[in-house]
């Protein structure tokens, strides 16, 4: 059932939610996982994205929706994430954009200061762009 409530919002929500460069797409995935927005984070993605993050690989947007959507939207919640570099590169209908990023918070009562790397592959859909892959990965800072 949460699947189907899911995917009908989904429906809605992808009409609004596109945003008009592939990083300000970019930059809406992360405002809705922060925001605990579900639906928009969903909208922003491919239906067939593929995510690697920490060794574990999601080949569709509902296998991420039943993993680990929930807690990247718990982490994303309690830390705040700031992009310290970014580098975006658009080949016609494609887009890459390689961020390293700095999160800081406190997630499950443990301190987090944690450097992490991003890669997301965009794909330009009518007027606006969906995420087709990420590779999240992190390191605690020095």
């Amino acid at each position: 059932m949460r699947r189907f409530v899911l995917l009908a919002v989904l429906g809605l929500a992808s009409l609004h939610a596109r945003a008009a460069t592939p990083g300000e797409t970019l930059a809406a995935f992360h405002a809705a996982l922060h925001d605990g927005d579900q639906a928009r984070a969903m909208a922003l993605l491919s239906p067939d994205v593929v995510i690697y993050e920490a060794g574990h690989v999601e080949r569709s947007r509902s296998e991420y929706a039943d993993h680990h959507l929930a807690d990247d939207i718990a982490f994303a919640r309690a830390t705040m994430r700031k992009v310290l570099r970014h580098k975006e590169q658009i080949e016609g209908g494609i887009a890459i954009i390689l961020d390293e990023t700095e999160s800081r918070g406190t997630f499950r009562g443990k301190r987090i200061n944690a450097m992490g790397t991003e890669t997301a592959l965009l794909e330009k859909k009518g007027d606006g762009w969906v995420v087709l892959h990420f590779h999240w990965s992190s390191r605690k800072a020095k």
